[in-house]
């Protein structure tokens, strides 16, 4: 069976999967509180069993209450959706989305920040990518 991925969501699915990725594990009120304008307590709870009858969500029990944690490495889910992002919005080029980041309005790059990047750079030059 292939891995889910996150692009299969409904958008309230992927807004359930945004806050347990913030939290990194939780129960369905703090899951809940991570939300912005979160349904009901009863809805959070039906669209997580629907997350893990699809596999991206477990639980596990602590108590009385479960406690939800993604069922996708976060690393693996992260260069999933940036893979997904540059080949849609970027056509494929990661200059392009690399460049869209450092241009945005609130993005305030360091100078730290942009001499660790041009190491990061320059290593991949380095190992031919």
């Amino acid at each position: 069976m292939p891995s889910p991925t996150l692009l299969e969501l409904s958008p309230r699915e992927r807004q359930v999967m945004d806050a347990i990725y913030r939290l990194g594990r939780g129960t369905v009120a703090e899951i809940i509180d991570e939300m912005e304008d979160p349904p009901s307590y009863s809805a959070v709870r039906a669209v997580l069993r629907v997350l893990e009858e699809k596999g991206h969500a477990i639980h596990e029990q602590d108590g009385p209450r479960y406690v939800y944690r993604p069922a996708i490495a976060p690393d693996r889910a992260r260069k999933s959706a940036l893979k997904h992002l540059v080949r849609t919005f970027f056509d494929g080029q990661p200059e392009a989305a690399a460049l869209a980041l450092l241009k945005m309005s609130d993005a305030e790059v360091s100078p730290a920040e942009i001499e660790r990047l041009a190491g990061r750079v320059e290593a991949a030059r380095r190992e031919g990518r």
